[in-house]
């Protein structure tokens, strides 16, 4: 019954006047119409309807026998990428990771001393700490304030440390400021943060950068889970090469 259903409402037409408008993407210098028509597998004529369509719509444009695509197609693009957040965009490539573990991805970016969370995929298992878009949690003890710290420069970074409210969350957490300043060293070389209970007890996370095309760190991910569930080693060994693919995918769709 639901592929009788999908079928009912699929429209033919509108998916083949879809695939005309991606073959014109890929040829921006145009195309006549017999060209159109063996690429598309479309007779002649109906060919030169989804075209003339398209130009009465305003979505193409004519010269002589060549069919291009118009700028009203990239209004439409700005106008729909103008509407939402990167993070809007980046939430299934989040989903995928959290649903791979059955725990948490989230997304933060840094403000002050603080990582302010501006996308959470919430996991199955239920943590302590309660956090939703717009909560903050100090930067020095969290993977995603690490990662972000270590984006820094060399001048930021040294008064971040110099200026930073550091206070002992859980006898793991790291308060000395120059051995803070190495575990962000770390994370510069390794690519990547973990955080063992410094937050809170029973509470481990990963994290990895996201940069922008001209090399600045402008957020971070990470996946967030109960020390119970996965070591350390686990962490490194089977939720980083994850994160990191999750990592590319949003920097090459939005900064590429």
């Amino acid at each position: 019954m639901e592929e009788e259903s999908i079928s009912r409402d699929h429209v033919g037409s509108l998916e083949r006047g879809l695939t005309v408008m991606e073959i014109l993407a890929r040829h921006p210098a145009g195309m006549t119409l017999t060209e159109m028509a063996e690429e598309a597998d479309l007779t002649r004529a109906g060919a030169r309807r989804f075209l003339l369509t398209l130009v009465a719509t305003g979505y193409a444009t004519q010269s002589a026998r060549l069919f291009s695509l118009s700028p009203r197609l990239l209004t439409v693009a700005r106008t729909w990428l103008g509407g939402a957040s990167l993070w809007t965009f980046a939430a299934p490539i989040m989903r995928e990771v959290a649903g791979k573990f059955d725990e948490a991805c989230n997304a933060a970016v840094l403000s002050g001393e603080d990582v302010v969370y501006v996308a959470r995929i919430p996991g199955r298992r239920i943590l302590s700490v309660a956090l939703d878009v717009g909560a903050r949690l100090p930067a020095y003890c969290t993977s995603m304030g690490r990662a972000l710290l270590s984006g820094l420069s060399a001048d930021d970074l040294k008064t971040f440390l110099a200026e930073a409210s550091i206070e002992r969350r859980t006898p793991k957490t790291i308060i000395g400021r120059a051995a803070l300043g190495k575990a962000i060293d770390k994370a510069r070389t390794d690519g990547f943060a973990i955080v063992d209970e410094e937050l809170e007890l029973g509470l481990r996370s990963i994290a990895v950068p996201i940069v922008d095309r001209t090399g600045c760190t402008v957020a971070a991910i990470n996946v967030s889970t109960q020390s119970a569930r996965f070591s350390v080693e686990a962490m490194e060994r089977d939720i980083l090469p994850v994160l990191r693919q999750a990592k590319q995918r949003v920097e090459e769709f939005f900064f590429v």
